[in-house]
């Protein structure tokens, strides 16, 4: 399996000072450790978590790097505790994890954050230090994203690797409220080029589908959230026959939630059509197709990923496939909740929606 960073000893200097300021700190601990794209955050959490480990301490890691996840599901924020010397956090298995759907935070901030937060909380019992390894992104939404995790996650030390001074404006506001170590990024650190790292996501999606089966879940089994479609109520048949003949469509499905509409079609007639779509919001089914859908259990974690092969409106079910057993899909899942990533089963993404559009 293909990973970004693996655990050695062949490390700068200062990486081993951090090491001696955390194991002289008073426990629990909370780390977090911000860099840009390809500045080793997950090869210093490795190296982190295993020198830890060696002494005896007991650690918890969080990936929140949903674009190039180590600790599986993809697109989820995960926590891995473990209990032994591993050489990259694929190895550890994911103790809890916490569905955003997307490989890229920009439209998921409330879910970045929400899930950093409760993967920590989780933590808090379970382990001594807590490290963080977070996203790439430092610039535009991405700083905003930093500081809103710092101040939600309250951090007793941040780590920051940096190759000039990009951090400091990120980090200025925290100087007297958090030990911070600003480190130099590894010269020796490889860079993945866009293509790579989607090669790397696709062998990830396709490890994990590997011993999917198919199940039809039924609209009324589950709640279904993460899309327009099935807020509010169920159109009635007359206000379906009237769109239908006002619009030339075949309804599929329809619900209504404070005085807008939401409708999923197919067009029997090729005409243009001015619609306000502030009132009226229209999409074909073929948008759902192959989309990942996470599902979530009672205490709002996610269990587990599928992908969604086809809504049958008609007899209101949903087609996936997970690599989940029946037990837990017929009684453990309490929701699923349509992410924005699409996949095959051999884990070709075939796109990214924007969150707008379903």
């Amino acid at each position: 399996m293909a990973n970004k960073a693996e655990y050695t000893i062949e490390v700068p200097e200062d990486r081993f000072e951090v090491l001696n300021y955390i194991k002289e700190a008073q426990k629990p601990l909370k780390i977090m450790i911000i860099g840009g794209i390809d500045s080793g955050k997950t090869t210093l959490a490795t190296f982190l978590a295993n020198e830890l480990l060696n002494l005896g301490v007991k650690v918890a890691i969080v990936d929140s790097d949903v674009g190039q996840k180590s600790i599986l599901p993809p697109a989820t924020i995960s926590l891995g505790i473990p209990e032994t010397n591993f050489s990259n956090l694929y190895e550890i298995k994911a103790y809890k994890s916490y569905f955003v759907g997307s490989t890229t935070p920009m439209q998921f901030f409330g879910e970045m954050i929400v899930g950093t937060k409760l993967m920590c909380d989780y933590a808090k019992g379970e382990a001594d230090v807590i490290i963080v390894d977070t996203t790439g992104l430092i610039s535009n939404s991405g700083e905003d994203l930093k500081r809103m995790k710092i101040e939600i996650i309250k951090p007793d030390i941040i780590i920051a690797l940096q190759k000039k001074n990009e951090l400091t404006r990120i980090l200025n506001p925290y100087e007297d409220k958090i030990k911070i170590f600003y480190l130099k990024v590894y010269e020796g650190i490889k860079s993945f080029s866009r293509e790579e790292r989607k090669d790397i996501r696709a062998e990830k999606w396709r490890e994990y589908f590997k011993d999917s089966k198919t199940y039809n879940i039924n609209f009324n089994d589950v709640a279904i959230s993460g899309t327009k479609v099935f807020q509010g109520e169920k159109i009635s048949e007359d206000e379906k026959r009237l769109l239908e003949s006002v619009f030339k469509w075949r309804v599929l499905y329809g619900s209504k939630c404070e005085g807008r509409y939401v409708i999923v079609k197919r067009d029997l007639a090729n005409t243009s059509r001015h619609v306000d779509k502030n009132i009226l919001y229209y999409l074909d089914p073929d948008r759902f197709n192959n989309l990942i859908v996470g599902f979530i259990d009672r205490e709002g974690f996610c269990r587990g990923f599928g992908i969604l092969k086809e809504i049958d409106f008609e007899n209101e079910t949903l087609e996936v496939i997970t690599p989940l057993n029946e037990y837990d899909v017929k009684n453990i899942i309490k929701e699923v909740r349509f992410g924005r990533v699409k996949v095959n089963e051999h884990g070709e993404e075939l796109g990214l929606l924007d969150r707008e559009l379903i």
